[in-house]
C-alpha cells in the first residue's frame, strides 16, 4: 500500500524511498513490533477476561503447574501484526506476497480451531493429530502447487555447499514443498513448550531468511554468490524484516515469566511461514540448518515414541520434546531457553556461510 506512494515523487522528492526494499524492510518490522507491543495490553486482557488460559498436563514437569491459567491464543496478536505490516509496507501485485498470506491465514485457521475446540469448548483435546495433519498437507499442498505456478519459480532444489549440484524435481516439487511447509509447522509447534523458547528461533530464523531474499533478488549479488537470481522474492525480504519485529513485540510479553501463550494459533502458522519463505527463496535444504533447534527438537519425539513403542515402554529421554528432558533434570527454565537460542544463533551463521562457501 505505501509502495504507491513512491508515484508522487515528482510532487514530494522524499516519497522516492517507499521504491527501496531496505527501507521498507526496516520500517515494516518496526510497524510490526509496534503493533505487538501497543496491542499487548489490550489482547492479553481480553484474553484473561475469557478466561482463554493454558491447559497444564499433570504429567509435565511440575514447575509448569503454576503456569496455568496464563492467557494464550496470543497467536492472533502475532498474525494481525504480520498481516497489517504487510498490508502497509509490502507491494500487493507481487504473487510471492499474495502466497505467504494465504499461507498464514490457512493455517491460522487451523491452530485457531485448535486451540477453540480445546480451549473454549472445554474438550480434553482439539483436533484430532490425524485431521490436524491431513489439513496441513491439503492447505501446504495447494500452496506448493500455487508456488509451483509461479512465473519466474524453478523446480530445481539448492543443496548447501554444493551449488553446482541442482536437481530438477520437475511436478515432484510440489510434495516436496508440502513436506517443507507441513514439517516446519509442526516442528514450531512441538517446540513451544517454554517461555520464548519457539519465537526466538523463529526472530533468528526470520533474520536469516530476510538475507537470503535479499541475496535472491539482487542480480549482482546473486550472480558473484552463484545463487539463483528470484527478481519478485524482494518483497520476501519485507515479510522476514516483519516477521522478525512481530517477534519482538510479541517476545516482550513471552518472556519468561510469560503473560501470554501463542498457542497454536500462533505456532502453527508461524511454522508454515518459515517453510514457505524457504521454498521460495530457494533455500529449501539449508532450512534443516537454519530452523535446526526445530529439527532437533522433533525427532526427540519422533525417537522417543519410536523407542517408546519398539521397547515395550521403555524411554530414551525422560520426556520429549527435547526441552523437557533438560527440565526434569534439572536445568531452570530459563537455562533451557537461553542455551537453545544460543544454538538457534549458531546454526544460524553456519547456514549463512553457505552463500560463500561453495
Amino acid at each position: 500500500m505505501l509502495y504507491e506512494l513512491h508515484n508522487f515523487h515528482n510532487v514530494l522528492s522524499f516519497l522516492n524511498i517507499f521504491r527501496y526494499i531496505t527501507f521498507r524492510t526496516i520500517y515494516g518490522g518496526l510497524t510490526a513490533f509496534l503493533i505487538c507491543f501497543i496491542l499487548g495490553p489490550y489482547v492479553i486482557k481480553r484474553l484473561s477476561r475469557m478466561q482463554i488460559g493454558q491447559f497444564i498436563q499433570a504429567d509435565g514437569p511440575k514447575s509448569h503447574l503454576e503456569k496455568e491459567g496464563t492467557p494464550t491464543m496470543g497467536g492472533i496478536l502475532i498474525l494481525f501484526s504480520i498481516i497489517s505490516s504487510i498490508l502497509l509496507w509490502a507491494r500487493l501485485d507481487n504473487y510471492y506476497v499474495t502466497i505467504i498470506l494465504l499461507s498464514i491465514l490457512s493455517f491460522g485457521m487451523i491452530g485457531f480451531i485448535d486451540d477453540y475446540m480445546m480451549l473454549i469448548k472445554k474438550r480434553n483435546m482439539g483436533l484430532t493429530a490425524k485431521g490436524k495433519f491431513m489439513l496441513q498437507v491439503a492447505v501446504a499442498g495447494g500452496i506448493s502447487w500455487l508456488i509451483y505456478n509461479c512465473p519466474d519459480f524453478s523446480t530445481r532444489i539448492t543443496i548447501p555447499f554444493l551449488k553446482t549440484l541442482s536437481p530438477d524435481l520437475g511436478m515432484w516439487y510440489i510434495p516436496f514443498a508440502t513436506l517443507i511447509i507441513v514439517g516446519t509447522s509442526n516442528a514450531v509447534n512441538l517446540t513451544d513448550g517454554l517461555d520464548g523458547l519457539a519465537i526466538g528461533p523463529i526472530i533468528i530464523a526470520a533474520v536469516t531468511y530476510m538475507l537470503f531474499a535479499y541475496v535472491a533478488s539482487h542480480i549482482n549479488i546473486a550472480k558473484y554468490l552463484q545463487v539463483q537470481h528470484i527478481a519478485s522474492c524482494g518483497e520476501i525480504t519485507i515479510i522476514c524484516g516483519i516477521l522478525a519485529g512481530a517477534g519482538l513485540g510479541f517476545l516482550w510479553f513471552n518472556a519468561h515469566p510469560a503473560q501470554v501463550f501463542m498457542g497454536d494459533t500462533g505456532s502453527i502458522p508461524l511454522g508454515a511461514i518459515l517453510g514457505t519463505i524457504a521454498v521460495v527463496t530457494k533455500q529449501e535444504i539449508i532450512l534443516l540448518v537454519v530452523g535446526g533447534l526445530f529439527v532437533i527438537e522433533a525427532l526427540s519425539v519422533i525417537i522417543q515414541v519410536a523407542y517408546f513403542k519398539m521397547s515395550n515402554g521403555k524411554r530414551i529421554f525422560r520426556m520429549a520434546p527435547l526441552h523437557h528432558h533438560f527440565e526434569l533434570k534439572g536445568w531452570p527454565e530459563c537455562k533451557v531457553i537461553v542455551r537453545f537460542w544460543i544454538i538457534a544463533i549458531t546454526l544460524a551463521l553456519v547456514s549463512l556461510s553457505t552463500l560463500k562457501i561453495r
